[in-house]
């Protein structure tokens, strides 16, 4: 495919789809407070540009702590888990537990024991995703492949050898992706911790806005709380995707075959 016609193609369809929004709208005589149309978002979200940014920043600071805390210890735990079957056959049934435990009846829990704000976003953003990333790197780490695990075996390595110079390299694509899924989650934990744990002092991120602006009624600066969340969604993913392309394009087929 043509490079031009790649690039172009997105914005193609994103004209499309917004030419069908402003049918829909004047087709139905919609209000702004059922449906806002495009230009009155824009217009909102430079209206409250001041207290989006605001907002924005303190949504970055909980979605990067909650990020940062499941990458680190999720990559931690799939090596545990992948050390031993018997401690994978222990261990990982309750990990799943804990994933299964929806969100919104934690928060209560997280808000009793570290109180309203920062702490209990982090945590809920952390919880969310956390588990992508062991679940993604312990498949990586125990997938192997068996032909080099023997090769390991024949000229007696450690084990800490063959976990570091043959099974991280190898699940690193692995928790790359799950990298991935946590990066497009990591705004939402955070504003979904904002909304139901997020400080009530009067300032707030993003999700402590959504509060304000549907309590209001103010639907096209709703709308542009949206896009804002969006974007900061979009720049997580990008760095993850920075990242993996840096780490794997030098030797991984996935990165490697596109560069060429």
């Amino acid at each position: 495919m043509n490079n031009r016609l790649y690039w172009a193609l997105p914005l193609i369809t994103g004209v499309l789809m917004i030419g069908i929004w402003y049918a829909i709208k004047w087709t139905n005589d919609l209000p702004h407070y059922i449906l806002p149309s495009p230009d009155e978002i824009i217009r909102a979200g430079f209206a409250e540009k001041d207290v989006l940014f605001k907002a924005a920043r303190e949504t970055i600071v909980g979605a990067v702590i909650g990020f940062l805390s499941a990458g680190s210890i999720g990559f931690a735990l799939a090596l545990i888990l992948s050390s031993s079957s018997w401690i994978k056959a222990s261990l990982y049934p309750w990990v799943l537990f804990l994933q299964m435990i929806p969100i919104i009846v934690m928060v209560p829990i997280f808000v009793l024991w570290l109180g309203p704000g920062l702490p209990s976003v982090a945590i809920i953003t952390f919880m969310i995703g956390f588990f992508p990333i062991v679940a993604n790197t312990t498949q990586g780490l125990i997938s192997t492949e068996k032909n080099m695990v023997d090769l390991f075996t024949l000229y007696n390595a450690s084990k800490l050898q063959e976990i570091f110079f043959l099974r991280v390299p190898y699940a690193l694509p692995y928790f790359l992706t799950g990298l991935k899924i946590a990066a497009s989650l990591a705004v939402i934990g955070a504003l979904t911790g904002e909304i139901f744990a997020g400080s009530a002092s009067g300032s707030g991120g993003l999700g402590f806005m959504v509060v304000v602006y549907n309590s209001q009624l103010k639907i096209p600066e709703l709308f542009a709380t949206a896009i804002v969340a969006c974007a900061l969604g979009f720049i997580f993913v990008s760095m993850v995707l920075v990242l993996s392309w840096y780490l794997l394009r030098h030797w991984h087929e996935s990165v490697a075959q596109k560069d060429s």
